[in-house]
């Protein structure tokens, strides 16, 4: 998928690229559910972009192959003008929508998914930065309920989030690592289905990113967030996984000169093939029985969606 990387990449690196642009380059080549909107916020504006592609025995089609979800999660792909160029943040944009390039060149060819696949992202070259520690965030435009309405989408069955998660000292070698699903509060244990997939893929051991309580909190309640890897499971009772684009040392979301295609390619390829065993019913995301006796056992955690006690008395 390296040449559909690429390819993307050059399309974003533009300071006046916007959504319909992406929009008019994806239908160039054979996509036609394309949804664009603009949407404003404190600090700027962004293009919110939706991808359908449907598959060969998805609902779309009136089958019963499940959907999966694809999010390219960021704050922006360029930090403009503070910084000249498309920024390390935006590789999570880039890998979604190059699956999405993926998929239509091999629709054009004649290989279609069981499965309907969604990819949302949203486009945003002049995105503010924000303090953070180890290295600055990068920001955006619209807040992170604002950025959950817009990309997750109820017919999704289960959600990849693919994000560039760098500035931390958590994972330290390059590459790509998954987290634990996450699923209404719970952290679950990690998917033997996605594990499989990830070490085919990357040819080597699978690596795991840490998440903790914190992390599938929603942003605004003040706790510390290693990144937005997983927001979306604030928004939804599907499950979720992080896509987590990594490398040895840390890197500030803002930076420039930064991405790594190869890296970006095995995000991408890794999110392709789990569509592919997804819509055939073969990866899971988690085991089904074992969620009925966690929820026998130890009831409901979907406090953990919510801003809090404190929050909601304020």
């Amino acid at each position: 998928m390296l040449k559909q990387v690429i390819e993307i990449l050059e399309l974003l690196d533009d300071a006046r690229v916007n959504g319909e642009k992406v929009k008019d380059f994806l239908s160039g080549r054979g996509l036609e559910n394309i949804h664009v909107e603009e949407v404003k916020g404190e600090m700027g504006k962004t293009d919110f972009i939706k991808i359908f592609v449907k598959g060969k025995k998805g609902k779309a089609s009136g089958g019963d192959a499940p959907t999966l979800g694809i999010i390219g999660r960021l704050g922006g792909i360029g930090a403009r003008p503070e910084m000249i160029g498309y920024v390390s943040d935006g590789d999570g944009a880039v890998a979604a929508l190059s699956v999405a390039l993926k998929l239509a060149d091999m629709n054009s060819k004649g290989d279609f998914l069981d499965g309907d696949v969604i990819i949302a992202t949203h486009i945003c070259p002049n995105a503010p930065t924000q303090p953070h520690d180890p290295v600055p965030f990068m920001g955006s435009p619209v807040d992170m309920q604002t950025m959950n309405k817009m990309e997750v989408d109820p017919q999704m069955d289960a959600i990849l989030s693919i994000d560039t998660t760098k500035g931390n000292r958590i994972v330290n070698q390059r590459g790509i690592a998954i987290t634990p699903t996450i699923k209404d509060g719970y952290i679950l244990r990690v998917s033997d289905s996605l594990l499989d997939i990830m070490q085919i893929v990357t040819g080597k051991p699978p690596v795991i990113l840490p998440i903790v309580t914190q992390d599938i909190t929603p942003y605004g309640n003040g706790l510390h967030h290693i990144n937005s890897i997983v927001q979306p499971c604030t928004a939804t009772s599907s499950p979720v996984v992080g896509v987590a684009i990594t490398a040895e040392t840390m890197v500030p979301g803002c930076a420039t000169g930064a991405s790594h295609e190869v890296d970006i390619e095995l995000a991408a390829r890794f999110a392709l093939e789990v569509a592919k065993s997804f819509g055939r019913k073969n990866c899971k995301f988690y085991d089904e029985k074992e969620w009925e006796t966690i929820l026998e056992l130890y009831g409901s955690m979907e406090h953990l969606k919510t801003l809090g006690r404190k929050k909601k008395n304020e």
